[in-house]
């Protein structure tokens, strides 16, 4: 399977989540399976520049050669600032901040010029119905592509997303689609074959300092790479939302590429919305012909996607262990 990932890697970065860095691994350790064959790097759980020093450095570690494009380094709408904030916030616990006292940190790179949307937008165009995308960050260079190439939407073999969130306790919206709520709206009604990994799924992965420590016993450097930086990630995790170890949203969505049975899907249209300060960003989906009171509304947009509802987690962390012992 040829494969684009379009991402916003932390590996290393305090307080960073670290699932874009397993998708990765998954992908590179996939081959010949997946053949990995551009990464572009999109703001969202690190700013654009620091999430292609990120990529720049786990390649460099673990010895893969895979080009990266650079990508949009803010939403098509959505000011940054507020999300800026939040995500970058420095850890004011000198505790948390210690447990990356031994992973090093990506070095600043230069950035290339951005050209992301253009590279996502020719290798799928000049390759219709062969190439898929992943895309485990906002949908910002997504979308670019689509502005740019609108063949795209039918020429992309299909489109895995994670973002959006149903129903889950303590959630109204994701990052993925808060961040670039216009971004996700375009992707989602584009008419592009698209598979969704909401946040009601990935919530339902767990990986444990234990798990972690079993899948990268292969003394490699990707297996080493994994270590030392999803380590401080699981006890942040631990700590701060008192969980058993974290959630690997990212990664799911590389390992149903590999084996879709660990997942079920039904099909729902899916649209974002993008009005009212405690609704913008937020997802809602409905299955074809299931609406019971429709006055006002629009005929939904695009067709319908496949949403994942349940996963196997115990499967889930089996298959990233086998895969990474055979990368």
């Amino acid at each position: 399977m040829r494969l684009i990932i379009d991402c916003d890697p932390g590996n290393g970065i305090p307080g960073a989540n670290v699932d874009d860095g397993l998708a990765l691994a998954l992908a590179l350790a996939a081959r010949p399976r997946l053949s990995l064959e551009l990464i572009s790097i999109v703001a969202g759980n690190t700013p654009r520049d620091v999430g292609f020093a990120v990529a720049q450095h786990l390649l460099q570690q673990t010895g893969y050669q895979v080009p990266i494009a650079v990508g949009a380094a803010r939403a098509l709408s959505e000011p940054p600032e507020h999300w800026r904030a939040h995500l970058d916030r420095a850890i004011a616990d000198p505790d948390l901040a210690a447990l990356w006292r031994n992973t090093p940190y990506p070095q600043a790179a230069t950035t290339p010029t951005p050209n992301a949307a253009v590279a996502i937008g020719e290798l799928i165009c000049n390759n219709p119905g062969e190439i898929t995308l992943a895309a485990i960050g906002p949908l910002t260079n997504v979308a670019h592509a689509l502005q740019l190439y609108p063949q795209m939407a039918q020429a992309v073999k299909e489109i895995v997303i994670m973002g959006g969130v149903f129903n889950l306790e303590g959630y109204i919206k994701d990052t993925n689609f808060g961040l670039d709520p216009e971004a996700a709206r375009l992707v989602l009604t584009s008419g592009a074959n698209i598979t969704l990994a909401p946040l009601d799924v990935t919530t339902q992965t767990m990986l444990t300092q234990e798990s972690l420590a079993q899948m990268t016993q292969p003394d490699t450097p990707l297996c080493r790479y994994l270590r030392t930086t999803t380590q401080p990630w699981i006890d942040y995790s631990r700590h701060t939302r008192h969980l058993p170890g974290c959630w690997i949203h990212d990664a799911l969505v590389i390992a149903w590429l590999l084996e879709p049975q660990l997942v079920t899907t039904e099909e729902y249209y899916v649209d974002v919305a993008l009005e009212g300060a405690m609704t913008r960003g937020s997802s809602r989906r409905w299955r074809p012909g299931g609406l019971r009171l429709t006055v006002g509304m629009p005929e939904p947009e695009g067709k319908p996607l496949r949403v994942m509802q349940q996963v196997d987690n115990a499967r889930l962390l089996a298959l990233i262990g086998t895969t990474l012992a055979r990368g």
